[in-house]
């Protein structure tokens, strides 16, 4: 009750504002980075003295830069507990290529030879190896006319495997977002043994082959594997069937949503929560409305992310399905085998669908990225 009142009185001194914490921009153009000031937890006492010489200080404050004498002071001052906190930096510039990190400083002019050779080969490179491959699957695609290429869409092969794609990013992605976040808290929030054997772990999918994953798993669930005569009692199929294609897609898109949350919790000021938890929020309270709001934008990111490999993935999933048409094909497998079989029609209609998809992704991408430019800004 008496932290209540004392937060409930610093409110009506203008204070504590109603975010519980204050941020100021510390040189943005240059630097890039916010300085925040933390809140005590659980004050147990204020004196009239220190609620002077913080309005004081707050009044002093000119243009948003703190002074270098006031910077590492806290809120609260108590007789039982005084803390000097030092002021955490938290760098605009997100996880995996920036995420709400475009800065508003102009870059270096392209003046000088080497510079405009430099961007040349980089264009010409983006060129021959993306743009140019990218845009000939459209010409292949569309060659015999817009009639033809709809015509393929029809086919119950090919619909399947859209099915079948869908189906795998639909049941893979929300289970990996729920791990996701819930490994990123824990393993932020919390020391323990083994902690950087774990965090390697994770990244585990990243290093290996997904042809080997793929054949991990048959090992593993096949006819002659460590758990099949428990499949066989219970009747569950995995390899050659869905369980094992979404297995094998939910080893590979592990690592996505968890490395893009973490560095966003590393970064985030505790003060917050500790005060939720002072006024008294529950673990759950805490994560819905403190936590969350600050990592949702990673976490859309790396969902992202998670959708734009799951509908993808060719080798893992081309191992453990045994690649059988209408029953175990994905738009990838279904491109591999009409091309093999010289159904070229039909295999670069599946991959227009396939780069609509990824100009989507892209697209949500982007906005993502401009909305939480924008948020930073702000």
């Amino acid at each position: 009750l008496m932290s209540v009142f004392i937060y409930i009185k610093m409110q009506s001194l203008n204070l504590v504002p109603q975010s519980h914490l204050y941020q100021h921009n510390v040189n943005r153009n240059s630097a890039s980075s916010i300085l925040s000031i933390p809140l005590l937890k659980r004050p147990q006492s204020l004196c009239k003295s220190s609620v002077l010489r913080n309005k004081a200080f707050f009044h002093n404050t000119k243009n948003n830069i703190l002074s270098p004498q006031r910077q590492n002071v806290s809120f609260f001052k108590s007789p039982v507990d005084f803390k000097v906190r030092r002021p955490r930096h938290v760098v605009e510039a997100g996880p995996a290529g920036g995420l709400g990190g475009h800065s508003a400083s102009a870059g270096e002019p392209v003046d000088t030879p080497v510079k405009r050779t430099i961007l040349t080969v980089a264009v010409a490179y983006i060129f021959l190896v993306v743009l140019i491959p990218f845009f000939n699957v459209f010409i292949q695609a569309f060659a015999k006319g817009v009639g033809a290429f709809l015509h393929h869409f029809l086919d119950p092969d090919f619909l399947h495997a859209l099915k079948m794609t869908l189906l795998l990013a639909f049941v893979t992605v929300p289970i990996n977002t729920v791990f996701g976040t819930m490994a990123a808290v824990n393993i932020t929030r919390n020391e323990f043994p083994g902690k950087v054997l774990l965090m390697s772990l994770l990244d585990l999918p990243f290093s290996i082959s997904p042809v080997v994953t793929g054949l991990m798993l048959n090992l593993l669930y096949g006819r002659t594997g460590w758990f099949a005569a428990f499949l066989k009692a219970t009747g569950i199929n995995v390899v050659f069937a869905f369980t094992g294609m979404a297995l094998a897609t939910m080893f590979v898109t592990l690592p996505f949503v968890v490395r893009e949350v973490i560095p966003v919790l590393e970064t985030m000021d505790l003060s917050q929560e500790e005060a939720a938890r002072t006024l008294g929020a529950n673990d759950w309270q805490v994560f819905w409305t403190v936590t969350l709001p600050n990592i949702r934008w990673a976490l859309l990111y790396g969902i992202i992310l998670c959708n734009a490999r799951a509908m993808g993935e060719f080798g893992a999933v081309s191992v453990i399905s045994g690649n059988i048409l209408g029953k175990t094909q994905t738009l990838t497998l279904f491109v591999e085998s009409a091309y093999k079989e010289y159904a070229t029609e039909a295999a670069f209609a599946a991959a227009v669908l396939l780069s609509f998809l990824a100009i989507g992704t892209l697209w949500v991408k982007g906005k993502v990225e401009e909305a939480a430019a924008a948020e930073t800004r702000k």
